[in-house]
């Protein structure tokens, strides 16, 4: 009987052993980059250029030094393919090109997204903050389709991915719809270029709270404060009205100029709402129908890395818009530094756009 056992367990290691191989030959057989670049897009989300890039400038950190480890090229693209469809790791690595076991996906999708948000994240997500980086970034919102007006960086909401429950502070994670996520600050302008993000809070928290916390609001209220008085985020009625955030006003008569300003506001902001579409559209790990079935620590870790590749991937076009509006830098919005607590000064702020802009 132990001899039985012995040979069993023998010819089990013997099958894995083989099954090992295979997926090695596989993988040295199927090359993805052997692709059209269409076929190439609809697998991986990106071209096979910035794929090739990506896996250059993630070389150092994904070598191994084992002969049989993965290659920096098959561990991008496990991690690509598990991003994009956003289906379970032991699917991704039977899928044609990839050839790799579960727990060899799993590995990947760590040091991949790693990889990114080490090296990658913040040469690509950048939030304007000199004066020649936020200039520019008023000349993008001022000849986008849809302005506002000058002095308009930036478009803010937020939006749930849904993530396993987690084992600690497990109801701080359930968010108003019912169900586990993160709650995933972003900003952008209007070609959709993510200059924000903002991925540690849980689902419980609600936008202002998150906005309030977070590094942006501080370094725009000190930029208020000495003496930077039109630059200022756009936002939805979710959020305080600040100095450096306009918001719509509630319930105002058509026709009148306060729901002008409102119809302005609204339709320039409007980037962020598509902005999560198209997002959630292309890396599918991110949207409703799926679930992170990871830490939220290591959850935002993955948002971050699928924006930082949304980046790189607008980094390939050319936005394409029509209706462009002059932009003028002499146009400002004069606000004096005596008008009051930062509520007051808010509201002085909004009365004067109205004033200047939608009378």
């Amino acid at each position: 009987m132990a001899f039985e056992y012995i040979g069993l367990h023998l010819s089990r290691n013997e099958q894995l052993n083989m099954l090992t191989v295979d997926r090695r030959q596989l993988r040295e057989v199927d090359d993805p980059f052997d692709l059209t670049s269409t076929e190439f897009r609809k697998l991986y989300r990106l071209s096979p250029g910035i794929a090739k890039d990506i896996v250059s400038q993630l070389n150092i950190q994904l070598k191994g030094s084992r002969i049989t480890a993965l290659s920096p090229d098959k561990q991008v693209l496990a991690a690509l393919r598990f991003y994009a469809p956003g289906c379970y790791q032991r699917p991704v690595g039977e899928q044609w090109g990839i050839s790799m076991s579960q727990t060899s996906i799993s590995r990947c999708v760590h040091r991949v997204t790693d990889a990114i948000n080490n090296s990658l994240f913040f040469n690509h997500i950048k939030f304007p903050m000199t004066q020649i980086e936020r200039q520019a970034a008023k000349e993008i919102f001022a000849s986008a389709p849809s302005p506002f007006v000058p002095g308009a960086i930036g478009a803010i909401d937020c939006t749930h991915v849904s993530i396993l429950g987690p084992k600690d502070n497990e109801s701080n994670y359930v968010n108003h719809h019912g169900y586990h996520s993160i709650n995933v600050q972003m900003i952008c302008d209007p070609h959709l270029r993510i200059l924000n993000v903002n991925a540690k809070f849980p689902g419980a928290r609600h936008d202002s709270f998150i906005w309030t916390s977070s590094a942006v609001h501080r370094v725009l209220q000190r930029s208020y404060e000495t003496g930077n008085l039109n630059t200022f985020l756009i936002g939805d009625s979710g959020y305080p009205l600040e100095p450096w955030l306009m918001t719509p006003l509630p319930n105002e008569t058509e026709g009148t100029p306060k729901f002008r300003y409102n119809e302005a506001l609204c339709k320039a902001r409007n980037p962020i709402e598509r902005l999560f579409g198209v997002l959630k559209s292309t890396w599918r790990c991110l949207s409703r129908q799926r679930v992170l079935l990871y830490k939220p620590s290591f959850a935002g870790k993955i948002v971050n890395a699928c924006a930082t590749l949304h980046n790189i991937q607008l980094s390939d076009q050319t936005p394409d818009f029509d209706d462009r509006i002059v932009y003028d830098p002499e146009i400002q919005i004069q606000v004096g530094s005596d008008a009051g607590v930062p509520s007051s000064i808010a509201k002085h702020v909004q009365q004067r756009i109205i004033a200047n802009f939608f009378l």
